[in-house]
């Protein structure tokens, strides 16, 4: 039986070196900066903006309230069925949008509990209180339904403290990094497949979304769309203000081995940068809802997150 073999082709000239080709643009990550921008903005434009949209607000209501009032007695004067129906089905509105806003009502409250944990906890560790240290400690335990270490055990504030982030926010810790690799990926992967520049920032800006608030329900916070949008823009606003949206060829450089991946293609280029701006996103938020600081557990750097994220999706490592 007569075998395969491989078929040799000879090349004239030598190989084009890639890593010597010049850049074709700069990589800047334009669709998470677009994204982050409009994660930023803020909901109105001071208080008298403010005063305008709730008062408009409040008259579209009253005027939808009373066309739903006026068309469901008129409909009952002429088909009583059909009219009691059409006010069943009002009632039952009014009643599922009390259910929304309760629920974005105790989504802002989780969100509270866990900004005033940590607040207690630094406060702790700065004046080194036994008692509040031992407080947190049992507040955080109850947070997480968990049974946490005995706080009566420690002897200081910060081991109490220690040894709660220990026993429960290092296994939440790992699992957070776990969602802001998949989101990076994601991204960095929206980026290069997806041609269209607006849609490339719909899909960066969804996928961050997405990710906060899967980050907000993994340390407990659990935020309705209100207060998902408002941590959002917390996380954006301290991105934008520590001068963090922008990355430089450093970025690329040290995850695709001197910039070879945007040599290659520019969009593979932007997918890198943007998978390491949603990677600071993820870690930006992660500080905003861990109720702890980080002491036991060591924080992930952006580097090290993006390339475990992207390894292999446009580069081995």
């Amino acid at each position: 039986m007569q075998t395969r073999k491989p078929v040799m082709i000879e090349l004239d000239e030598p190989a084009p070196d890639v890593a010597a080709a010049p850049d074709i643009v700069d990589a800047q990550g334009l669709a998470m900066q677009a994204a982050v921008g409009q994660m930023a903005r803020p909901a109105g434009q001071g208080g008298i903006g403010r005063w305008v949209l709730g008062v408009a607000l409040s008259l579209l209501s009253l005027m939808l309230g009373v066309a739903a009032w006026d068309f469901a007695t008129g409909l009952i004067n002429r088909v009583p069925v059909l009219g009691w129906l059409a006010a069943a089905l009002s009632g039952g509105l009014v009643l599922v949008l009390l259910i929304w806003a309760l629920r974005e009502a105790m989504g802002l409250r989780r969100l509270r509990r866990l900004d005033r944990l940590r607040q207690r906890a630094t406060a702790a560790y700065a004046s080194g209180d036994l008692h509040d240290a031992r407080a947190v400690s049992t507040a955080l335990a109850a947070l997480y339904g968990a049974q946490g270490p005995d706080p009566t055990e420690a002897l200081d504030a910060e081991a109490a403290l220690e040894t709660a982030e220990a026993a429960l926010l290092l296994p939440l810790d790992a699992r957070v990094q776990a969602e802001i690799e998949a989101s990076a990926r994601q991204v960095a992967l929206a980026t290069a497949l997806i041609p269209l520049a607006l849609a490339d920032v719909a899909a960066a800006l969804a996928t961050n979304l997405r990710m906060i608030r899967r980050i907000a329900t993994l340390y407990g916070g659990r935020p309705g769309s209100f207060g998902n949008w408002r941590l959002a823009r917390a996380v954006a606003v301290h991105l934008m203000a520590t001068g963090l949206v922008a990355v430089g060829d450093d970025v690329i450089g040290s995850l695709a081995g001197g910039g070879v991946v945007s040599k290659i293609s520019r969009r593979f280029g932007e997918g890198v940068v943007n998978g390491a701006l949603t990677a600071r996103v993820g870690l930006a938020a992660m500080d905003l809802c861990r109720p702890l600081p980080f002491r036991m557990g060591r924080k992930p750097g952006v580097s090290a997150v993006t390339a475990s994220a992207l390894r292999g999706l446009f580069f081995r490592g």
